[in-house]
C-alpha cells in the first residue's frame, strides 16, 4: 500500500470540509453570544475544541454557571467517539508520524476528517494529515468568530432563522438513521419526550442541564440497545417492503 504524504492533496481534501464548517460554526457563534457568552469566549471555545455537538451542549451549561462535573460528564458522553476514531486512525499512520504528531492529529480529528482519510486506500503521512486539517480548523474557528461578531447586528428575521438552524443540523444528523430503524425512531421520540419533561414538568425543571443530557443520551440509548438491538431484519424495513 502506497503512502499518501502530499500536502497539496491534503489541502484539496480539507477545503470542502472547511467551507461546510464555516457555515455551521457561524450558527454556533451566534448561539454562543445569544446564550450569554461574549465574542472572545465563543471564539476561544471553537479554537480550542473541534466538536460541534460538544460545544452546543457545553454552552448552556457554561452560560448558567453549571458545575464542572456536569460539563465533564456531558463532554465525555458526547465526545467519547473521538477516542475510538483516533484509535482506528492510528492504524493507518505512516512511519514519519511521530508521537507528538499523533497528539496534534487527535486534537484535529473530527467526524468529517475521519471519514475522508479513512476513505483513502493508502498509508497516511504527516504532511497530508497536517494539511487536511488546516481549512476545517480555520473554517470552524473563524466561522464562530464571524457568527459571534455579526449576530448582534443582523436583522431580527435572519437571527431568528439562525437560532433554528442549529437544531436543524441535529435533525439532519439523526433523520437518516431514524428512517432506517424503528428502534432508533422510538429512541429519538422518547428522548424528545424526556427533554420536554425536564423542561416543563415542575418536579424536573431544576435538574441541571448536564444531567439532562446524560439521561436523554446515555441512559435511553443504553436501554434501547439492551431491549431493542438493531438487527438485519428491522420491523420498520419489513413494513416498507410489505
Amino acid at each position: 500500500m502506497w503512502e499518501n504524504n502530499s500536502s497539496r492533496m491534503g489541502f484539496r481534501d480539507g477545503l470542502p470540509i472547511g467551507i461546510g464548517y464555516t457555515a455551521i460554526a457561524f450558527t454556533v457563534g451566534f448561539f454562543s453570544v445569544t446564550s450569554g457568552l461574549n465574542w472572545l469566549e465563543a471564539f476561544l471555545i471553537s479554537a480550542l475544541n473541534l466538536t460541534s455537538a460538544g460545544q452546543i451542549a457545553a454552552i448552556p451549561i457554561i452560560a448558567v454557571g453549571g458545575s464542572l462535573l456536569e460539563l465533564a460528564l456531558t463532554q465525555i458522553v458526547i465526545n467519547s467517539r473521538y477516542a475510538l476514531m483516533s484509535i482506528s486512525l492510528s492504524q493507518r499512520l505512516g512511519e514519519n508520524v511521530r508521537l507528538r504528531d499523533r497528539f496534534l492529529i487527535a486534537f484535529f480529528n473530527t467526524d468529517e476528517i475521519f471519514a475522508v482519510v479513512c476513505g483513502k486506500n493508502s498509508i497516511l503521512g504527516r504532511k497530508y494529515l497536517f494539511s487536511i486539517v488546516v481549512f476545517p480548523y480555520l473554517g470552524w474557528s473563524l466561522g464562530t468568530l464571524l457568527g459571534a461578531l455579526l449576530g448582534g447586528v443582523l436583522p431580527s428575521l435572519l437571527t431568528g432563522a439562525l437560532a433554528v438552524a442549529i437544531y436543524a443540523m441535529f435533525i439532519a444528523i439523526i433523520t437518516p438513521a431514524a428512517r432506517e430503524h424503528l428502534a432508533t425512531t422510538l429512541c429519538v421520540a422518547l428522548s424528545i419526550a424526556a427533554a420536554f419533561a425536564f423542561a416543563y414538568v415542575p418536579a424536573l425543571k431544576n435538574v441541571p442541564d448536564g444531567i439532562v443530557i446524560v439521561v436523554v443520551t446515555v441512559v435511553l440509548s443504553t436501554v434501547f440497545a439492551l431491549i431493542a438491538p438493531i438487527s438485519e431484519h428491522d420491523p420498520w424495513e419489513e413494513e416498507e417492503e410489505a
